[in-house]
């Protein structure tokens, strides 16, 4: 099983630059950031960790887009991706240009990590209403995945319109980077990854085996080979028995967390991590 390591990168943190380059170094598969392009002041939303109050790290959110790219430019080997990254909030036709662009400039390591979004307040300055997130995060991944294969592509759906246009660079999969889809286990969530997205990123890794047999059952109703849809636990804090439970569940990749820290902590959670890769 590949192992990968995710941060909550804010301005304070270690460099993303530093920390991908001792990701590679160490023979991690993947360093993957996640995405909040503000935090309003006045929330209701409760903070989806279960605390009291919303870390400080979730203001200080550096773009995850920019961060992958200053990783892609120091690193020749480890997949890059959003964990997760709330496409709802943004244009996908920008949206598109950006993961084609970082995707090209990484010779194609990009993974797109995708989430619904759990703050109101967050997507109604986009304009976005919650009510509708899945419906319009599952349209904008149609409508990058057109701008992607078509040399003349158009898209016509309810929120999102567009002629037939020209868009380069395209990433370098035909079809584009492989969408995962965060979020916790359940009918709707599975619903939407098995019908248009390449695999799930459970949140820690929390009542997976149930997760799974869900996921199954998702794809086979709707025909599809559950064998070709990916699961990869993000955010996990390891030890050997999780571990060797997720890989005899047929996980092939699991990705660990490292505090939100400076440099010297950083580097040193990594290397405790190392010790887990065969």
């Amino acid at each position: 099983m590949r192992l990968g390591i995710t941060i909550h990168l804010t301005d304070w943190s270690i460099d993303v630059r530093d920390l991908a380059v001792a990701v590679e170094e160490r023979g991690f598969h993947s360093l993957y950031v996640p995405e909040h392009t503000h935090i309003p002041v006045e929330r209701s939303t409760p903070p989806p960790t279960g605390a009291d109050a919303l870390g400080e790290d979730y203001a200080r959110s550096p773009d995850p887009w920019v961060s992958l790219a200053a990783a892609a430019a120091v690193t020749d080997r480890i997949a890059l991706g959003s964990g997760v990254a709330l496409v709802a909030q943004h244009h996908p036709i920008s949206l598109a240009k950006v993961v084609a662009s970082v995707d090209a400039l990484s010779t194609g390591r990009v993974v797109l990590g995708v989430g619904f979004g759990w703050n109101r307040e967050e997507m109604a300055h986009h304009g976005v209403r919650y009510a509708t997130r899945r419906e319009r995060v599952a349209e904008h991944v149609a409508a990058m995945r057109a701008l992607w294969v078509d040399d003349e592509a158009e898209f016509h759906g309810d929120f999102v319109d567009f002629g037939p246009s020209w868009s380069w660079p395209v990433p370098v999969r035909p079809g584009g980077p492989p969408v995962l889809v965060g979020g916790g286990a359940g009918p709707r969530l599975f619903a939407h990854i098995a019908a248009w997205a390449d695999g799930w990123m459970p949140i820690g890794g929390s009542g997976l085996a149930g997760g799974m047999a869900g996921l199954r059952q998702a794809c086979e109703e709707r025909g599809r080979d559950p064998g070709e849809v990916a699961v990869v636990p993000i955010g996990t804090l390891p030890d050997e028995g999780k571990l060797e439970h997720y890989a005899s569940l047929g996980v092939a990749e699991t990705v660990l967390r490292v505090p939100s820290a400076g440099r010297d902590e950083v580097l040193a959670v990594l290397d405790d991590h190392a010790r887990y890769l065969g």
